[in-house]
């Protein structure tokens, strides 16, 4: 199984020169950290930054540099900082290529719940609804399971949703997964060593799957 670096390196390798990208709370973040050689592409944070770099290492932090999930960043030369007004604008105005969110829940319809576990404190939904309704292409970074071992992938979303038939590609510990047009997970890639027995039975939602599906190539 990937850990949380092993699923961002792999998302990392679905960016594409010239792209500018939206980076979510959590595992995404991560992804800032693996961009391919060779490769350029901007990255925005929604709390008003384009041009983000890597995670700082430790003792060179400034905390006047973060992200929208308040962790230290690093600024790449030709950066801007601006405020949410304009951010949300680029975003709303379809000008990001290409956004990773973290997600609780994805449903075989991709349908994504990732704001709100009802009963417990939360501050708002913050720009993941913005997010999904206007981005062009969405790829959600989660676990495939819960801590109790019970799939994340379903046949439908049990918690709050943020956007309706939005998601078309996740990537988990265990699998790099399509969703179809007509609904339900394709697998694409399987993480090493995991077998495909293994990600039917994680996987609650409709899943196609051949028994040859070939392992993720992360180097």
């Amino acid at each position: 199984m990937l850990d949380k670096n092993g699923i961002a390196k792999r998302i990392a390798k679905e960016i594409k020169d010239g792209y500018y990208v939206n980076l979510g709370i959590g595992i995404p973040t991560l992804v800032a950290n693996f961009i391919p050689q060779g490769i350029n592409v901007v990255l925005q944070s929604e709390n008003g930054l384009l041009g983000m770099g890597p995670f700082p290492f430790e003792g060179e932090e400034d905390a006047d540099l973060i992200n929208a999930g308040k962790q230290t960043i690093t600024t790449l030369p030709g950066s801007s900082i601006f405020d949410s007004a304009m951010s949300f604008g680029m975003i709303r105005s379809q000008k990001i290529d290409l956004t990773i969110l973290g997600a609780m829940e994805v449903s075989e319809n991709g349908d994504i719940a990732n704001w709100k576990i009802p009963g417990k404190m939360v501050k708002g939904m913050g720009g993941a609804m913005d997010l999904v309704a206007s981005a062009k292409n969405i790829i959600v970074a989660m676990q495939h399971v819960n801590k109790a071992g019970e799939s994340k992938l379903l046949p439908k979303c049990s918690l709050p949703l943020t956007g309706v038939n939005c998601i078309r590609k996740v990537v988990t510990e265990l699998a790099v997964l399509d969703i179809l047009p007509e609904g339900g997970f394709r697998l694409v890639e399987r993480a090493p060593g995991v077998s495909v027995d293994y990600i039917k039975q994680a996987t609650a939602g409709k899943l196609f799957a051949n028994d040859n599906a070939p392992e993720m190539i992360l180097d």
